[in-house]
């Protein structure tokens, strides 16, 4: 088959309220909306439940609580009918463990090294610590091994379809060692000849393969009442309850291949990679080809049938070698569909300065970056220093982030992925004993530079090859050097100059083959796969909901510590994305955002009117006297975040006072936000020591601020200042609606965004989507003043994106391959406009937008600029246009003589605008 030409994508999320079958239906409205591919989210088998398809147990079938194989041929075949395609998330980097679910996990914890599933996971088999020497961390116990025992949590159980026993706790199945079962059938004396044919298991070569049959045969002996009333007086006998029982059952624990232990302990003590620091999801070894293809080999399926047209990888930063990785995947997608091209993306986070790699043969990242360049573009610089006034003076907060980042991180490396941060510093220990002139520097020196380094890594990781550290990771990593130079002691200085060597300043290529080059490798890929999750706990779920000078500048993928830049970095990344990567997805809203992006840019107004935003807050605090129960709680900093958290979300419908059940709602909404910020914030409560008593605080103090008649002035307050911001916010979100369609790149709709988009952190991202209500209004579309009118409603928003999305569908080869051209904006208000061209083939396109809007809007209640406010404010054309009339969108028109355009006259109409020039010619 062809390839589908990618002209937008509409991220979906699947799970088992919403199925592929459920998204069968929806396919006419989204090209009638003007997608060309549905960006589906991981449809391979994940754990019973999923809400997002990340945990996946079982990599070689399609998802059956989505509707498994035969819908996602349905959905395809929907597709197809309406030219579009499709765009499938997969998951590389680890699947699900723990549970009872993931056969692959289970087989390793039955085998252990003798598994052939043994190096499919990210194993430390040879641990320093001697209780974990040739054993596995099993996290999984909600209390310590011992108590767990002594409570009977821990019973010895007998699968008798399978012939086999494990281990139970709660959710979780541990297998016992088919070798260990003659231990558990020789206390009945009826059972011993079973119980020697297992036992000489452990003196065979091949006990893998013999041990299926031997189970077998037990499974088909147990169906004899007789002989299961054996086996369950033998699992009596290590009932762990009783002294005996105790015994009996540690010392079979202990003769397995992992070790039994409190969740508690994986912080210090994992010996195996995991997801960030999540105990149930294991890493993958995805650069060994046996793992690559087990794990690949669906999706290559699907792809040889032409079902898939196109792959998103999740946290590319996670593995080993991102770089090889990619390029292999291109090569294997190519072979498998030589006649088309797949488009392959990167889940990847761009530091400041850092751009992808264009030796990973991929088409772009998911588009993180585009929308931390989105709202930078749309943050006044002129708000920060109030901004950051009101939050260091309130709160006692420092107000430059980075410095929050810092504390985070160290918090991070000591405390969750405090074993993973002893894994990387054990390596380079072995790497300093291997070189004489290096053999006296101590584990808690190493300790000591490693985290000042980690600390202050300026980006996710660097890229070490055999070469070593390229130009551009060298220039990161010297950046961190300097600030652990600037937090270190002199003494401690020659390490740090030791970790620059050692971390791809010599390249491992240049030492012996053998044990010293392997440990300098393998020290490395350590040390890259522990700066990303270092940086993202830190970051996203800890320094965000601890620091709040502005919360629209806390999103994912965002430079932080940066409030606003100057227009021409907007231009000149589009210009550089245009030569580089012009098919990148650009994201103004994903499954993994803090808040949606018409929240996000209701917050941004704020940058615009900081002088009134403080006021207010002394404002709201005096009111909030009468509805804090305790004086401690919320702390400033929370009371603060909540104020900007309930500005940016608040419904543009809600009445709290006259709508129970939407106030209800709302409320429901706020605490499940809330509890995730104080837990993910680590300073008040946590996920692993929740503080109930401030929690609980906390929670009154929501819950009368939004349901109470104590709270009725208060919430008045906060009601009528977010109605104050809602148009310039509206405004904002139309403008960044129409930039991400509009710019090189692909662009990326989240599900249902094409309404207002005020949803909270996930999961709130993620509840259900009305499409009926979406259908129902791309059908029947208003005029733009009944739009305008009655914007409050989403249909506005959608109307425009759908116009655009059309418009670049008419003019395809137009928006993805035309030049990219800033134009200059002359006049009263010219830095509040971003207007460009793009010229394909003689065809051109103009698109203005608005910018810092607030105080443009005055008093009006929809959001669009009256046409006489932007007076003398025009735009200077690069080109002698006819004298005619340009099309815009909703068929406005605009006159455009003598070089010039008028602002008024482009958005004097609507909002935000596209105009194609008159030629009829289609491109």
């Amino acid at each position: 088959m062809n390839a589908i030409p990618l002209r937008a994508t509409q991220r979906l999320q699947f799970h088992q309220g919403f199925t592929l079958d459920d998204a069968v239906p929806l396919v006419p409205y989204f090209a009638a909306l003007g997608i060309s591919h549905v960006y589906a989210s991981p449809l391979l088998r994940a754990r019973a439940g999923s809400m997002h398809g990340y945990d996946v147990v079982d990599p070689t079938t399609v998802n059956p609580e989505l509707g498994g194989e035969p819908a996602l041929r349905r959905l395809v075949e929907a597709l197809r009918q309406h030219d579009m395609g499709l765009i499938l998330d997969i998951v590389s980097n680890h699947m699900a463990v723990g549970g009872s679910d993931n056969p692959w996990w289970l087989d390793l914890l039955e085998w252990g090294r003798l598994s052939p599933y043994s190096e499919f996971f990210d194993i430390q088999w040879h641990s320093p610590d001697p209780l974990l020497k040739g054993q596995l961390l099993m996290p999984f116990l909600g209390s310590d091994y011992g108590e767990a025992l002594q409570n009977g949590t821990l019973p010895l159980c007998f699968d008798a379809q399978h012939g086999s026993f494990f281990v139970e706790h709660y959710e979780h199945r541990f297998p016992i060692c088919p070798g260990d079962y003659g231990d558990i059938l020789r206390a009945e004396p009826s059972l011993k000849d079973l119980a020697d044919r297992f036992s000489a298991l452990a003196y065979q070569t091949d006990a893998y393969a013999q041990a299926q049959p031997l189970k077998q045969a037990l499974a088909e002996q147990a169906s004899d009442p007789t002989v299961r009333g054996a086996i369950d007086a033998s699992l009596a006998l290590f009932d762990s309850r009783q002294p005996e029982g105790f015994a009996r059952l540690h010392q079979l624990l202990e003769q397995q291949s992992y070790r039994l232990a409190s969740w508690r302990t994986a912080a210090d003590d994992i010996n195996w990679r995991r997801f960030f620091d999540v105990n149930e999801l294991g890493g993958l070894r995805v650069e060994r080809a046996a793992v690559f293809e087990a794990t690949h080999g669906k999706i290559f399926q699907l792809i040889s049938e032409g079902l898939i047209d196109g792959l998103r990888i999740d946290h590319i930063d996670g593995l080993a070698d991102p770089r090889g990785y990619c390029r292999k995947l291109r090569r294997r997608v190519d072979a498998l569909s030589p006649q088309r091209h797949l488009p392959i993306f990167v889940e990847k986070i761009l530091g400041e300065g850092e751009t992808l790699r264009e030796d990973w043969s991929v088409d772009g990242t998911t588009g993180y970056e585009f929308m931390n360049q989105l709202s930078l573009l749309q943050h006044d610089p002129q708000g920060f220093e109030p901004l950051a006034q009101l939050w260091s003076s309130q709160t006692e907060r420092p107000s430059a982030f980075i410095e929050e980042a810092w504390l985070a991180r160290q918090q991070i490396l000591n405390g969750s992925l405090a074993g993973d941060f002893e894994s990387v510093a054990q390596a380079l220990l072995q790497v300093a004993r291997d070189d004489v002139m290096s053999r006296d520097l101590t584990l808690g020196a190493i300790r000591r530079a490693l985290q000042a380094l980690i600390v202050h890594f300026p980006v996710y990781r660097t890229y070490i090859s055999a070469l070593g550290r390229s130009e551009r990771d060298d220039r990161f990593f010297l950046q961190a050097l300097a600030g652990a130079r600037g937090t270190l002691s002199e003494g401690d200085w020659p390490v740090l100059d030791c970790l620059q060597r050692w971390l791809g300043g010599q390249p491992w290529r240049e030492r012996p083959v053998g044990r010293e080059r392997k440990m300098l490798k393998h020290a490395c890929v350590r040390f890259q796969q522990l700066t990303s999750p270092a940086a993202a706990k830190a970051v996203e779920d800890t320094a965000f909901y601890r620091s709040a000078v502005l919360l629209s500048r806390n999103d994912v993928g965002f430079n932080t510590e940066q409030f606003s830049a100057p227009l021409a970095d907007f231009h000149a990344v589009n210009q550089q994305r245009l030569h580089t990567f012009p098919d990148n997805l650009l994201a103004s809203a994903t499954h993994d955002h803090k808040r949606g992006e018409d929240s996000r840019a209701r917050l941004a107004v704020l940058s615009e009117c900081a002088s009134w935003y403080a006021e207010q807050v002394t404002h709201w605090r005096s009111l909030a006297a009468p509805v804090r129960s305790d004086p401690a709680a919320p702390s400033a900093a929370d009371e603060l975040i909540l104020y900007q958290v309930l500005l940016g979300s608040w419904p543009l419908d809600l009445d709290l006072d006259a709508d129970a059940d939407a106030r209800d709602e709302y409320h429901q909404r706020l605490w499940q936000w809330q509890q995730k910020a104080l837990r993910e914030a680590k300073l008040h409560s946590s996920w692993s020591a929740p503080n109930e008593v401030y929690e609980q605080a906390v929670e009154a103090f929501l819950a009368r601020l939004l349901l109470d008649d104590s709270g009725t002035a208060l919430r008045t307050a906060l009601g009528r200042a977010a109605h104050a911001i809602a148009p310039a916010g509206a405004l904002n979100g139309l403008a960044q609606s129409l930039l991400r369609i509009s710019v090189p790149g692909v662009p990326d709709l989240y599900q249902g965004a094409e309404f207002w988009d005020l949803s909270l952190v996930d999961p709130d991202n993620r509840r259900p989507v009305d499409f009926n209500a979406r259908q129902r209004a791309l059908q029947a579309p208003d005029e733009i003043e009944a739009l305008l009118e009655h914007w409050r409603d989403g249909h506005l928003k959608q109307t425009l994106i759908s116009e655009a999305l059309n418009l670049r569908k008419t003019h395809s080869a137009l928006f993805a391959k035309g030049t990219y051209e800033p134009l200059e904006v002359v006049g009263k208000y010219a830095e509040r406009v971003v207007a460009f061209c793009r010229e394909y083939q003689g065809k051109r396109l103009l698109v203005i937008v608005p910018r810092w809007s607030h105080g443009l809007l005055e008093n009006n209640a929809y959001p669009r600029i009256d046409a006489q406010v932007w007076g003398d404010t025009r735009i200077q054309l690069p080109f002698a246009p006819a004298m005619q009339n340009w099309k815009g969108l909703l068929q406005t028109d605009a006159v455009t003589p003598n070089k010039e355009l008028m602002v008024s006259a482009a958005l004097g109409v609507v909002p935000v605008n596209i105009l194609i020039n008159p030629d009829d010619q289609k491109s």
